[in-house]
């Protein structure tokens, strides 16, 4: 008979759970043929025996299950020519699927060409703008995103902070890297929003813990300066920055004076030129700014924003973006997104002060969702009944341990990488209508880098006239595509 007073039997310890399947995909008139690996990898770390044996080491510790997606070609010779992609979304509290599906990988969701919701069903096509055919690519999601779990035992919250963020994804890169005999390839990364954040700590962890230098580094949508973007009491930095994409907003959606109204960019270069000259001086003199210059700031901001005078007054010359989504239009009854400010939505009323819900996201989430839960299972053959955390609230709250009584800023992380390693080159592409990581806020943070003169050629920026996804809008994919090709050849 069974001993019912012994203790349970361990559980099995977790293990990797892979699938792949082979795939075909026209570029550019080429068949591409390649192979998709979809499963989790078990992120480990060594544990240490614990008592009179505390720096010895007893073997290794799981730690979480992390699910990945890879597009490896075949037929591929020589794989220490072939560049490999490792591609992020960032929230804190994004999976990886709006780079995966809207702009890198084979399959593509269907959106219009300025990027509005789609009737449901959704459905995907083949990606014509796809990276594959110039790299492989790898979309990985960090823990608690996507169908990325802590093992058995773990606490989620571990992994749900600036630095444990870092570490675990690069973890997961040294990790995949080795499995897969990669070392010597060409290595790539790619971040969107905090992603870009957590790229530019990727930079400094790689080198320094893993001995990994990067070829490149590609951001979009950048943020890498919290104070850039804060509306804190007493921090006047995002009134100024945020300003540019107030004119742009307002210019899409003809809100300017006739004069204002005929050329985006040369209208946006006269906007940067006030919110770093008489603005940025006005802000710093406070309550002892005199009558008429406060008048005249007043009327150039009205201006410049499409909003009245009297609103400005009452914003004591500082405009916050969550008033401003829900003023601009107000007499419309609509109003304009957060992540793409082209993108308008409808309140229930339209006496509030912020928008209930940012419409720019509602366009997206609904299609992103329902094909990758589709594509998944359909054509990777990968089977969980787990819930595929999109973007997930779950990681709250995050902790800033490492900047505490300060704001998080990783350019200096990434100053430094380039400085260790001078063949590192940094792409930046930043859209017009984006209010999350504004084009200001994004060009003031790499203005103040303070990269050597040699160095600063390392560093290329592109502009378009799209929001924060700017790959939702046809033309500006077209631009970016070529732009990231450009890049991972080493043309830019």
């Amino acid at each position: 008979m069974p001993d019912e007073t012994a203790p349970p039997a361990p559980p099995p310890p977790p293990t990797d759970n892979l699938v792949e399947t082979k795939h075909v995909i026209l570029l550019d008139g080429q068949e591409i043929h390649f192979t998709a690996t979809t499963g989790t990898l078990i992120l480990k770390e060594e544990a240490e025996k614990k008592g009179d044996k505390v720096g010895e080491f007893e073997g290794e510790k799981p730690k979480a299950s992390v699910f990945f997606i890879a597009y490896t070609r075949d037929e591929v010779a020589d794989k220490s020519t072939r560049p490999i992609t490792f591609s992020f979304n960032g929230g804190p509290g994004s999976s990886s699927v709006w780079l995966h599906l809207g702009l890198l990988g084979p399959r593509r969701v269907r959106m219009d060409d300025v990027g509005n919701l789609p009737p449901p069903p959704h459905r995907l096509a083949d990606n014509e703008f796809s990276l594959l055919d110039v790299s492989d690519l790898v979309f990985i999601d960090p823990v608690s995103t996507g169908y990325s779990r802590p093992v058995v035992g773990e606490k989620a919250r571990e992994f749900h902070g600036f630095r444990r963020d870092i570490e675990s994804v690069g973890d997961f890169i040294r990790l995949y890297t080795t499995r897969t005999q990669r070392w010597t390839s060409p290595k790539f990364l790619i971040g969107e929003s905090y992603g870009t954040t957590r790229a530019a700590g990727l930079s400094g962890y790689l080198q320094d813990r893993h001995g990994m230098y990067l070829n490149g580094i590609m951001l979009v949508s950048s943020i890498l300066n919290f104070q850039t973007t804060l509306f804190h009491t007493g921090n006047d930095l995002p009134h100024i920055l945020f300003l540019p994409t107030y004119a742009a907003t307002a210019w899409y959606h003809r809100r300017l004076a006739p004069d204002l109204q005929q050329d985006l960019r040369a209208t946006l270069a006269q906007v940067e030129a006030f919110a770093l000259g008489e603005y940025a001086t006005a802000l710093m003199q406070g309550s002892a700014l005199g009558d008429d210059d406060r008048a005249r700031i007043r009327a150039a901001l009205a201006r410049y924003t499409g909003l009245s005078e009297e609103y400005v007054e009452r914003t004591n010359l500082r405009i916050r973006i969550d008033r401003f989504v829900k003023e601009l239009l107000r007499d419309e009854r609509r109003t304009v997104g957060r992540l793409d400010s082209r993108l308008t939505g409808i309140d229930r009323d339209a006496a509030g002060e912020a928008y209930e819900f940012d419409p720019s996201l509602a366009t997206i989430m609904g299609p992103y969702t329902a094909t990758f839960y589709d594509y998944v299972r359909r054509e990777l053959g990968f089977e969980t009944d787990l819930p595929y955390e999109v973007l997930t609230s779950r990681v709250w709250p995050w902790s800033y341990g490492d900047h505490e009584n300060r704001y998080v800023d990783v350019a200096e992380t990434l100053r430094k990488a380039i400085a260790t390693n001078s063949h590192l080159r940094v792409l930046v592409a930043n859209g017009y209508y984006d209010f999350a990581t504004p084009h200001f806020a994004s060009d003031y943070t790499f203005d103040h880098l303070a990269l050597a003169a040699p160095l600063a050629a390392n560093l290329s920026v592109s502009y378009y006239e799209a929001g924060h996804m700017m790959y939702v809008h046809r033309e500006s994919l077209l631009k970016l595509r070529a732009e990231l090709e450009r890049f991972i050849g080493g043309g830019g």
